[in-house]
């Protein structure tokens, strides 16, 4: 790129590990870019520059484009993105066709007006008023991802700012949290085609860039704490040590898969007011000890009456579907509406018991696309830590109904298992 008589080389300004990255990119090849890694991986230097060319590139093209940028709080927007834009305005060398505002924060292209707008997510309703005089907003940049609440929130923020343009460009960029079980590790948040994952870490970038010492402090801390040295140099998912099940794995289970299984098993427990009714339907590969789960009906209020026709569509043969037996009144209405339903055994420690074989097994390859409220509840079971930060010894009895449920459905392999 050009500014006046200076000639700005893009290798000078992008690490190695962001070039396909940047063609992408480019090339309009996907709409989502999920940006992950470890400390000087150079993540947010890649997304500031890609901003600002994309806009200068649009507007050379008739295109008026413009860009927000996100952190959860608002004090946090000046020191980070809005200094790392800054940053990128100066290193491309166009700083005389950029004008910097501070009381609002704002960064302006002095020819065409084009702005980029920096807001806090602390009110979703806030991105409903998010206007700009000329074109629409293409970019958007959620900096420090896991900082915010969930992808709930991230959606709504979206669904206010990204509409009325053709093509649209959003940035995901943080470091990934240790704890397995944190939303933005959670891969069925970015299982769509139009979003690319990048990792990247500081041993693809220039040791010029960073310095010396900043090498010299990584190999230290890989020397004395290896597992705090993957997390916060590499951006590895460590663990917490409280996940119970290690064993997941999400993946589409296809129909002739399920046409081939027998050893189908169904499970069933019981909503209450707001607590959600689960119906569970899985196969289990004794030889392998692997569970598939492929079958879900997850609804809080439903009657009786109404889960019995849901369940009556899928259970067509009316096989045994084993229930928790604390509703016996509930198990003999079923019985009422056709369906053969039993209730479980229970014994001392059934529930420790049943939930540790589970996450024992060899694997559970859960469809979250047939069963997102199973996939959601079995990969955000975790263990409680007490007000010491002790990780507690009992199973936490919420947000559960489907482990409940699968449980229930293989209470014979685990009663058997326990006998041996």
């Amino acid at each position: 790129m050009t500014s006046r008589k200076t000639q700005v080389n893009l290798k000078d300004i992008v690490a190695p590990s962001f070039y396909s990255l940047h063609w992408d990119v480019l090339d309009g090849r996907h709409t989502y870019y999920r940006l992950s890694g470890g400390r000087g991986s150079t993540k947010s230097s890649f997304v500031s520059s890609e901003i600002i060319l994309g806009m200068m590139r649009d507007a050379q093209n008739g295109r008026y484009t413009n860009a927000v940028t996100f952190r959860r709080y608002g004090v946090n927007l000046h020191d980070s993105v809005y200094e790392q834009l800054v940053w990128a305005i100066d290193k491309l060398g166009v700083s005389h066709l950029w004008r910097q505002t501070v009381s609002p924060l704002r960064l302006s292209y002095i020819p065409t007006g084009q702005v980029i707008l920096f807001r806090c997510a602390d009110k979703v309703k806030k991105s409903k008023s998010i206007k700009v005089s000329k074109g629409y907003i293409k970019y958007l940049w959620f900096e420090e991802l896991d900082e915010f609440e969930g992808s709930e929130k991230i959606r709504s923020i979206q669904q206010s700012v990204v509409r009325g343009g053709e093509s649209f460009t959003v940035f995901y960029s943080y470091n990934p949290p240790k704890s397995q079980r944190s939303w933005v590790n959670d891969p069925v948040q970015w299982d769509r085609p139009d979003t690319v994952t990048h990792e990247s870490t500081y041993l693809t970038v220039p040791r010029e860039w960073l310095g010396e010492q900043f090498f010299t402090d990584a190999e230290h801390l890989k020397a004395i704490k290896p597992e705090v040295y993957e997390h916060e140099y590499l951006g590895k998912v460590t663990g917490t040590g409280t996940e119970v099940f290690a064993n997941l794995e999400n993946r589409r289970i296809t129909d002739k898969e399920i046409a081939d299984f027998d050893r189908i098993r169904r499970g069933l427990d019981w909503g209450y007011a707001s607590d959600p009714f689960h119906y569970t339907v899985c196969h289990y590969d004794k030889t392998r000890r692997r569970l598939y789960i492929f079958y879900e009906i997850h609804q809080a209020r439903l009657s009786n009456r109404r889960a019995a026709q849901l369940i009556k569509a899928e259970n067509t043969l009316n096989r045994d579907i084993i229930a928790d037996s604390a509703e016996p009144k509930s198990i003999a209405e079923m019985y009422e509406y056709g369906l053969r339903v039993l209730g479980a055994r229970k014994g001392p420690d059934s529930v420790n018991y049943g939930v540790k074989w589970l996450s024992d097994l060899e694997g559970i390859v859960i469809d979250a696309g047939r069963c997102p409220n199973t996939w959601r509840e079995f990969y955000g079971y975790e263990l409680e830590v007490d007000a010491n930060g002790n990780v507690k010894a009992e199973y936490p009895d919420r947000d559960n109904h489907s482990i409940d449920a699968a449980r229930y459905a293989l209470q014979d392999e685990i009663i058997n298992t326990k006998v041996r």
